[in-house]
């Protein structure tokens, strides 16, 4: 029974741990001249593997860009940021509707050909996996950044990682040892959870609500003028209208 009630109470610490990990966890974007060791970088792989997927398919091919050329490319590719080029370890999840496809007419199956819904699945698939090598790399003390970029200039993203056709690069993350500069720098604010958390249903917010939610973004500039500057920064900028083109473009090879 005492052996019970211990294995129980560190249970409980290990979910503590896994909470204030997820808490604490922010972008990291410079890191230390540190390689990662070997088992650490397949542990974090490994953890990738075993998120949830639908269906038990793993909807998802992951590749460890370890080409020093190539991580340079993908960083101008990726809005010429160097510090992809100099992280330890760079990763790409592609998502994957190419090999049930391939492995259903290997078994003698008639199958269709993907479709845009089978594509969200596995792009679901593919950031549920991402998410779990973040967090696993967080708790070996590594940090690490997400690259939507990735999406970007999608069809030059593709050539570069000789990537086939139902194979879509849908999320990417660059991960090394933060230096101390990043280990102290503060992690941005997240909105109130009365204002992302709707019971039920969805529900619009006015806008009164939509400036409480995101007020403090605005710091000591109007909401106004924090909000012109800011949509024209990320939603109306050129990377964002060339994201949505690249990929529509994608997705008109999928059969609808």
């Amino acid at each position: 029974m005492k052996g019970r009630k211990g294995r129980l109470s560190a249970a409980r610490t290990a979910m503590n741990d896994i909470i204030r990990s997820l808490h604490e966890r922010k972008s990291v974007r410079a890191y230390l001249d540190q390689p990662i060791p070997p088992e650490d970088r397949r542990a974090i792989l490994e953890a990738a593997c075993q998120a949830p997927t639908a269906g038990n398919q793993q909807l998802y091919t992951i590749l460890d860009i370890t080409d020093p050329e190539l991580k340079k490319a993908l960083s101008v590719t990726c809005d010429n940021q160097p510090f992809i080029a100099a992280a330890p370890m760079v990763l790409v999840f592609c998502a994957d509707c190419k090999k049930w496809y391939d492995a259903y007419r290997e078994a003698g199956c008639q199958p269709r050909l993907p479709g845009v819904g089978d594509l969200m699945l596995a792009v679901t698939d593919t950031a549920i996996a991402a998410q779990n090598a973040v967090t696993a790399a967080e708790s070996l003390g590594l940090g690490s950044c997400y690259i939507g970029d990735i999406m970007e200039n999608c069809q030059e993203q593709r050539r570069l990682l000789s990537l086939p056709e139902y194979v879509f690069p849908a999320v990417m993350v660059v991960l090394g040892y933060p230096t101390q500069t990043q280990r102290q720098r503060p992690k941005p604010q997240r909105c109130a959870l009365e204002h992302i958390v709707h019971e039920n249903s969805y529900r619009a917010m006015d806008g009164a609500e939509l400036r409480a939610m995101l007020g403090y973004k605005a710091g000591q500039r109007t909401y106004e003028d924090w909000c012109a500057a800011f949509c024209n920064r990320k939603y109306n900028s050129d990377f964002s209208r060339e994201m949505t083109r690249s990929v529509a473009e994608y997705l008109s090879q999928f059969e609808t």
